[in-house]
């Protein structure tokens, strides 16, 4: 299988200052001639005669750039486009398209399927949602820094269904140097983590990724995070930051990370931007803008994605301070069954957010606006979906005390869902012009395979963006919300070739029909399928056809700027 250096082809990219200005004025019909141009033209590296690999008749295409969408014929051969517009030549293969949106493939820049793709490679709910894209790395990958190359390697070898790359994670060059604990590690230490980044970084990996509400990250300076960083400077790569806070204090968390970006000469990636702190509803999702916008005339490339719900999800653990874990969670959790610590405990809950703890409790407004997700555990399984407060009535128990019992009782980390977010600000959010979609989900495969409880993201993310916000809200339009999707994270990721529907580019694409794509997954019954998506295309291979998955694996390892450095 074709290694990334071909996905990194000399196709020019699209400017991203130039795109993401457009789209922010409502629209790049500037860009329609251009592309029409191209369109004529027979499409660079297309054979003279004979038939085409796969052409896809009469939809209405919706290129990516932000232009208005328009009637035509898209071709492809050698996994790329090489004509749009009236195409008289046959293909060997034929999509119609009358009546359906063509779009360039969708991509995840929030994807939590690093596991996932290595173990079956499928695309399971990622390719139902439309994606052809997965961006992974949160949490790092599955393997250690001296690793990656061959992880990278035999995801090409085996095949997967979606393009994937990844981030490596600051946590991870922390464990294997430092262990897990509070303690400082030396200028020593520090040197060994920040070369294992930089192995990392020659091996694929886009960046380093931090997830800095969740020890040991969450013990780790400015200064310390800086030093690992500048690897991924020295590449041109990105920093990519789960923020160490995302409610009361998000403002001084963003200002750290557009100040590690800065101080290491890389890219900046604010996964999930929210304002997760119900007092600050309607006010600080503007002045976040403001800052990032501020710090991109700067000259700084930091944008974000986003997932479109009111909830968040993650680890029920998570309503533990952080101190709790500075000697490791064996020893948190033998804490955490003494009565006195929990009394401790209750009382920094009911006091509010700390510079070194986000409280999500506190933010979402309370115990009753906390569900169970999955317990990982017989004792609490009848329990999932439900709040908390509503087990602790069941158990007779203060909130917090059910919470907790269900944390000492896991087997791996119980999830639950925070709604701290408020539609309004996500609408807000939304019209930011550098703003990408992420699901912050893994790959799952369905009714019937899926014995969770996952938050809807996790099927829906996608679809719902079209469906909610286009069709029922109309906060944006179609070709914005697909520039969303496709060429403004291609663009801000820097996946040359990717994220519009033109000639010369990897033909990444996804077929929907507009009036009946929808997302069906909710917080009630959240394995749900997506309905609407027809068709997905990955490098010019069908892994979805009329609403069939195929056992196609054509996609590619996206590695990054230090592998092409190497």
């Amino acid at each position: 299988m074709a290694k990334e250096n071909e996905t990194r082809d000399p196709v020019v990219p699209l400017d991203r200052r130039a795109l993401l200005g457009l789209l922010g004025a409502g629209g790049a019909g500037a860009l329609l001639a251009s592309h029409a141009a191209l369109a004529a033209d027979g499409g660079e590296g297309a054979a003279a005669t004979g038939p085409y690999d796969l052409v896809i008749r009469g939809g209405r295409v919706v290129d990516g750039s932000g232009a208005p969408g328009f009637e035509a014929d898209v071709a492809i051969s050698g996994g790329r486009f090489v004509e749009v517009g009236a195409v008289g030549r046959r293909g060997k293969q034929e999509i119609d398209a009358r009546g359906l949106v063509v779009s360039p493939g969708w991509i995840d820049t929030m994807d939590q399927s690093g596991r996932a793709v290595r173990n079956r490679g499928s695309g399971g709910s990622k390719v139902r949602m439309g994606l052809t894209t997965l961006i992974a790395g949160e949490m790092g990958t599955p393997v250690p820094a001296d690793q990656v190359s061959a992880y990278l390697a035999d995801l090409d070898a085996n095949g997967m269904a979606v393009n994937f790359g990844t981030y490596y994670s600051a946590s991870q060059a922390r464990r294997a140097v430092a262990g897990s604990s509070a303690a400082r590690p030396s200028k020593a230490q520090i040197a060994e983590m920040a070369d294992l980044v930089d192995e990392a970084m020659r091996a694929g990996a886009l960046g380093m990724s931090t997830a800095l509400i969740y020890p040991p990250a969450s013990f780790m300076t400015t200064e310390e995070l800086i030093e690992l960083a500048r690897p991924v400077g020295r590449y041109k790569g990105t920093y990519a930051t789960h923020m160490r806070d995302e409610g009361e204090f998000v403002l001084d968390a963003i200002d750290e990370a557009i100040g590690i970006g800065q101080a290491a000469g890389t890219d900046v990636h604010i996964y999930h931007l929210k304002a997760a702190f119900a007092p600050g509803w309607g006010k600080l999702i503007g002045e976040m803008g403001r800052k990032i916008d501020r710090a991109r005339a700067g000259g700084l490339n930091v944008f974000a994605d986003m997932y479109p719900y009111e909830a968040a999800g993650t680890g029920l653990r998570t309503t533990v301070p952080n101190w709790m874990f500075k000697d490791g969670m064996a020893h948190a959790k033998e804490q955490l069954r003494d009565p006195a610590i929990r009394a401790r405990l209750k009382a920094e809950v009911a006091k509010g957010n700390q510079k070194d703890w986000t409280n999500f409790v506190y933010n979402a407004g309370g115990w009753d606006r906390v569900v169970l997700g999955v317990p990982f555990s017989e004792e609490y399984d009848r329990f999932r979906g439900m709040k908390i407060t509503d087990i602790a009535a069941a158990l007779g128990k203060d909130p917090a005390d059910a919470a907790w019992d269900i944390v000492l009782a896991e087997k791996q980390r119980a999830s639950a869902f925070y709604f701290m977010m408020s539609e309004k600000d996500i609408e807000t959010a939304l019209k930011f012009p550098w703003i990408g979609i992420g699901s912050d989900a893994g790959v799952r495969y369905g009714p019937g395979s899926d014995k969770g409880y996952p938050h809807p993201r996790s099927y829906g993310c996608f679809p719902r963006i079209v469906a909610e916000y286009v069709r029922r809200r109309k906060v944006l339009t179609l070709e914005q919300a697909i520039a969303k999707m496709t060429s403004v994270p291609a663009a801000n990721l820097r996946l040359a070739g990717r994220g519009m529907i033109k000639p010369g580019n990897w033909a990444d694409v996804t077929i929907f029909d507009y009036a009946r794509i929808d997302d069906v997954a909710t917080f009630e019954n959240p394995i749900q399928l997506p309905v609407g998506i027809e068709h997905v295309i990955v490098n010019g291979t069908p892994t979805m056809l009329a609403r069939k998955r195929t056992p196609a694996r054509p996609g590619k390892v996206l590695r990054g700027p230090g592998a092409r450095a190497a």
